[in-house]
C-alpha cells in the first residue's frame, strides 16, 4: 500500500515539555520505531507538525536584538522543516529502515485572498496561562486564544492548494524512497507569476490530506497524542469513537485548533478517493493501519 502519515507536532514535544532538541528527538526516535514495520511493508511518506518547533524560533527570533525585525514564518517553517526532517530521516535508517530515506523542503500554495489571515487559527509555540497570554499579546501584537485549559498564541491557516514539489515526491515515492515532506504544512507561498512566502503556517493535516489525494495514496494516517477521536475530549465521560462514516461527520463538531483539521482532513481523502483515513496514537501505528486502535473514518 501507498501510506501517507501525519505526525502531530505535539506528538513530537508534548505539553509542558521543555524544548530542548534530546527530549524532541527522543520523541522522534520513538516515532521512527513505531513507523519503521510500515515502512519495510508499504510505500511510505511521512509528514509533520511544527506548532511548537516554530513557536520557539518565533520567540527565539522576535527576542534576538541583533535583528532589525524577527524572521517572517515562512521562514521558520522552511527551518523547522529542516530540523525535524533531519531528525526523523536518520532516526528511520537508525531503526532499522533500508530503503532510502529523504527529507524534502516543500513549499505549499496558498491563496493570497485567503479569508484565513483575517482570522487566525492556527495553535503555535508553548503554552501559557491567561494573564502571561494576554501580556504577550499586548507586547508583541500577538492574537492568542485558549487551547483547552490553557492559551497559545495563534496565527494564519490558509487553505493549501498544491505542493510546488508534489511531482518530484511522486517520482520518489515511486522508485521506493521514503520520503519526508510538507513538515508543517509546507512552507505558505504565493504564486502570482514567482513565488514568494507569505506570513502563516498552513495545516499539516489538510496538507498531507491533499498530497495523498495527489499521490493515490491508499491511507492516510493521522498519528498524534490521542488514542482516538473522542466524544467530550477532556471529561471524564469521554468516549473513544472507533469508526465514522462520512455522513456522521457532518452532524459532529470538533475545535477548529487541535481535532477539527484532522476530521477535515480525513473527510476530504475518503470523500475525494474512497480510501480509508484513520486517526490515533503514534506509539499504535501498526494497529491503526489494521483497524484495531484509534479512529477509523471510512
Amino acid at each position: 500500500m501507498r501510506i501517507v502519515v501525519a505526525l502531530g507536532g505535539n506528538a513530537l514535544l508534548m505539553r509542558g515539555e521543555h524544548a530542548d532538541a534530546s527530549v524532541q528527538l527522543h520523541h522522534v526516535e520513538a516515532a521512527a520505531r513505531a513507523l519503521a514495520p510500515l515502512a519495510a511493508e508499504h510505500e511510505l511518506v511521512v509528514c509533520h507538525g511544527n506548532g511548537p518547533q516554530i513557536g520557539l524560533l518565533a520567540l527565539e527570533s522576535e527576542a534576538d536584538p541583533s535583528l532589525s525585525r524577527p524572521y517572517p514564518l515562512d521562514t521558520l517553517g522552511a527551518e523547522t522543516q529542516g530540523m525535524i526532517g533531519y531528525w526523523l530521516a536518520q532516526s528511520l535508517r537508525n531503526a532499522g529502515v533500508r530503503k532510502p530515506v529523504l527529507a524534502v523542503v516543500t513549499q505549499t500554495v496558498v491563496d493570497a485572498s485567503d479569508p484565513a489571515f483575517a482570522a487566525p487559527t492556527k495553535f503555535i509555540g508553548p503554552i501559557y496561562d491567561r494573564v502571561q497570554a494576554a501580556r504577550l499579546s499586548e507586547q508583541n501584537g500577538w492574537t492568542v486564544a485558549a487551547d483547552g485549559s490553557h492559551w497559545r498564541r495563534v496565527v494564519p491557516s490558509p487553505e493549501p492548494l498544491r505542493l510546488v514539489e508534489q511531482d518530484s515526491i511522486e517520482q520518489l515515492v515511486r522508485g521506493g524512497t521514503i520520503v519526508v515532506c510538507a513538515g508543517g504544512g509546507g512552507a505558505p507561498v504565493v504564486d502570482d507569476g514567482r513565488l514568494h512566502g507569505v506570513e502563516a503556517v498552513v495545516d499539516k493535516d489538510l496538507t498531507s490530506a491533499e498530497l495523498a489525494i495527489a499521490l493515490n495514496a491508499d491511507r492516510l494516517l493521522l498519528l498524534t497524542d490521542v488514542p482516538a477521536v473522542m466524544t467530550d475530549f477532556g471529561m471524564p465521560d469521554a468516549v473513544p469513537l472507533r469508526r465514522l462514516e462520512l455522513a456522521e461527520l457532518e452532524e459532529l463538531t470538533f475545535p477548529a485548533g487541535s481535532m477539527g483539521p484532522k476530521i477535515e482532513a480525513c473527510r476530504r481523502f475518503v470523500k475525494a478517493t474512497g480510501a480509508v483515513a484513520a486517526i490515533g496514537a503514534l506509539t499504535e501505528a501498526g494497529a491503526i493501519l489494521e483497524g484495531s486502535a484509534g479512529t477509523t473514518v471510512c
